[in-house]
């Protein structure tokens, strides 16, 4: 297996930079200050043309005047000046870079040229970096800090890699006023070199990484994301902001980064098949990947409510019960040790409501303690535990009457936390907490510390913890198959080489299912028509009733256009059928005869070629509302067996799919198949651009494609 590049970059033991100075407003002398005052412990050299020291470092005129070959060059320099500096730290042997200098392929065809000069440099010398148009990079465990916001604090939990600069610095302070720690944070620009997918190798293999986050405008190689994440997410969650999936999102992203953006349906696939859990915003990035770091497993789905207020409560409550966990009411042995802890006014059976009661023990230690030992529940979410931050918004309308400071008030109040601060991890449950007060409440800030997450909401506690159970169903998941792609049928080859040769872009229908019926997909029994004779030969043969449909590559959709006639019973209706699709065609036009396959229930399944994504494979609610419901789901071919199961429960109209209404529930193995073998058409054939199989008639229990059109 080959050594992942970020392993010697995010542990240098030498750094030079190209473009700090002595002045503190310069980006590169900001960076340069990140370097020297977040604690990096190994050499640092300023290469600088006139300066004698930077930041009271000893300063080189050029890297050919360095004293040795460091492990990692910096750049913050004018783009022009990047490819000569990097042709000379080759030279020297340096064989690691972060390039933050932006003004390549984000800038248009120049700066493509210019990116790909870099990449030829880099190539010839052996060199592996970052950018360039990145913001640098974090190690809280060396500690090191590339990036030009203060890191403080101990080390992370938290893992992130970000094709935006922001998000791992600019969030630095935000983050540790929020208890939010990283254990490494790498930001990817442009992705010249050193890309997401070795980001997201490295962090699933780091030992202080325990969950990772990621923002993503673009992948360049999805496939090899999946098969990178897919390996990860069993045993180390990963939650995924994209943002490319609109027209203004794909534009931005494109002049940001450079990235290759795609259809937010193909990516909200792409992650569920990955097992990653998807968020909407940054502020759910960071929150929900701090408590999947910090907690430990949900073992099961009951949860406690604590609370000193009715509405958190219920809104905690009706958040989780939406997310798939339960409120159980506790037992009665269990309501009858809480009843005498808080007052006769207030809740006991679950949620526990403390009715505004001022007890910090009681809410924060003697009452969570309880709940927790009782085996009851498997998490627990509490709001209103409050100290110091509650005390001083007090004193702004009681101090005039105390005569006493606001210090001396919120002195008069302060208690000993740890009990209670120690309390979560004492019993290896989730424990996460919902306050309106902010960093400066004592309770707040020791949860904080001690890796207890802390929202300023109630609905986003519960959404945390619904998270926890989100990423449990992930691990349950069964493991992906070895699926081995089977030989590429002849017959079939022939069949979509003869349509390339004639110049057609699709298959008609026969050609189409004739392909189909190659690899094993069910597709109803049918004939070609000439004539009215043949067509009643044909239909004698398949037995009535049939339909008959006009049939030319030329002609996708038949509905509404007179081309297809149902229900035909007898060899006078077939003549009568044949004679007026003629005449709706206005021209000499093939028919098909096919079986009337008899069926309430009508499904769809296809597969497409996306740029720069790759072969995805869709299902959903088939038949003519299939554009306007919009039930559909996508994954990445190939499908295993799992995958392809997996879709089929991913519909929104899923029950469709069991008994209903009398009718049985359908083969989903077969089902199952279909979606295989729809996939394996794309990866066997190249040609193939699309297939589109609409409608899948359930006939019975049995799926049947009774309509095909592939695309070349």
């Amino acid at each position: 297996m080959t050594e992942n590049p970020l392993n010697a970059l995010m542990n240098p033991r030498s750094i030079a930079t190209v473009g700090a100075g002595n002045n503190p407003t310069k980006m590169g002398t900001i960076q340069a200050l990140s370097i020297i005052k977040d604690g990096f412990k190994g050499k640092f050299y300023p290469v600088h043309p006139q300066d004698k020291t930077v930041l009271g470092h000893k300063a080189y005129p050029s890297v050919l005047d360095l004293p040795e070959a460091p492990d990692l060059a910096v750049f913050i320099v004018p783009t022009e000046m990047v490819l000569g500096l990097m042709e000379d730290f080759g030279k020297i042997g340096t064989r690691r870079a972060v390039v933050i200098t932006a003004g390549f392929r984000e800038t248009g065809a120049e700066g493509l040229a210019l990116e790909k000069e870099l990449k030829e440099i880099t190539r010839r010398y052996g060199i592996r970096f970052l950018g360039p148009n990145c913001i640098g990079l974090v190690n809280t465990a060396i500690p090191l800090n590339l990036t030009v916001m203060p890191l403080m604090g101990p080390p992370g939990l938290l893992g992130m890699a970000s094709q935006s600069g922001t998000y791992i610095t600019q969030t630095l302070g935000l983050l540790r006023r929020r208890g939010i720690r990283f254990s490494k944070a790498i930001s990817l620009g442009n992705e010249a070199d050193i890309g997401i997918n070795e980001a997201l190798a490295y962090l699933g293999e780091d030992n202080e990484t325990r969950a990772i986050a990621l923002y993503i405008e673009g992948l360049q190689d999805p496939a090899r994301f999946l098969e990178i994440a897919r390996r990860i997410t069993p045993h180390k969650p990963i939650v995924a902001q994209y943002v490319g999936g609109t027209a203004a999102g794909a534009r931005a992203g494109s002049s940001h980064t450079g990235a290759m953006a795609g259809p937010d349906h193909l990516y909200d696939g792409l992650f569920k098949q990955a097992g990653i859990i998807r968020v909407y915003s940054v502020e759910d990035l960071y929150g929900l990947g701090w408590a999947l770091a910090t907690q430990p497993p949900l073992k099961g789905k009951r949860i406690g409510v604590i609370t000193n207020s009715g509405g958190p409560g219920t809104a905690m409550s009706d958040t989780c019960n939406a997310g798939g966990l339960e409120v159980p009411v506790f037992s009665k042995e269990l309501q009858q040790q809480i009843r005498p802890l808080i007052p006769k006014q207030g809740a006991y059976r679950n949620p526990v409501d403390l009715t505004f009661f001022l007890s910090a023990e009681a809410i924060g230690l003697t009452i969570p303690e309880l709940v927790m030992k009782s085996g009851e529940v498997d998490g627990i979410v509490l709001h209103g535990a409050m100290g110091t931050g509650f005390m001083e918004e007090l004193y702004i309308h009681t101090g005039e009457f105390l005569g006493i400071s606001c210090e001396q008030f919120v002195e008069f109040a302060r208690e000993d936390l740890t009990p209670a601060l120690s309390l979560p991890g004492k019993y290896d449950l989730p424990f996460l907490v919902s306050s309106f007060l902010d960093e400066n409440d004592d309770f707040n800030r020791g949860y904080r510390e001690y890796n207890v997450p802390v929202y300023d909401s109630p609905e986003k506690t519960a959404r945390a913890m619904n998270t926890l159970w989100e990423y449990r169903q992930i691990q349950q998941r069964a493991p992906a198959e070895n699926s081995p792609l089977p030989p590429a049928d002849e017959a079939a080859a022939a069949l979509i080489a003869a349509a390339v040769e004639q110049g057609a872009s699709i298959l008609d229908e026969y050609s189409s299912k004739r392909v189909l019926a190659c690899y094993g997909i069910p597709v109803s029994d049918e004939g070609m028509a000439r004539t009215a004779g043949e067509a009643v030969e044909q239909a004698r043969r398949i037995g009535y009733p049939v339909v008959l449909k006009g049939c030319s590559s030329e002609i996708a959709h038949k509905t509404g256009r007179g081309l297809i006639h149902l229900q035909i019973k007898d060899d006078e209706a077939a003549v009568r059928a044949f004679e007026a699709i003629q005449e709706a065609a206005g021209e000499a036009l093939p028919v098909l005869v096919a079986q009337m396959v008899r069926g309430d229930r009508e499904l769809v399944a296809g597969a497409l070629r996306q740029p720069g994504f790759g072969p995805c494979v869709m299902f959903g609610l088939g038949g003519i509302f299939t554009e306007a419901l919009r039930d559909t789901v996508f994954r990445m071919a190939p499908l295993d067996r799992v995958v392809a199961l997996e879709m089929l429960e991913s519909i929104r109209t899923k029950e469709l799919l069991g008994e209903f209404r009398g009718m049985p529930a359908a083969d989903r193995a077969a089902l199952a198949a279909i979606l295989q073998k729809t996939g394996n058409l794309l990866l066997l054939h190249p040609q193939i651009q699309e297939i589109d199989l609409n409608p899948i008639i359930l006939a019975g229990s049995r799926p049947v494609v009774v309509d095909a059109l592939i695309t070349v």
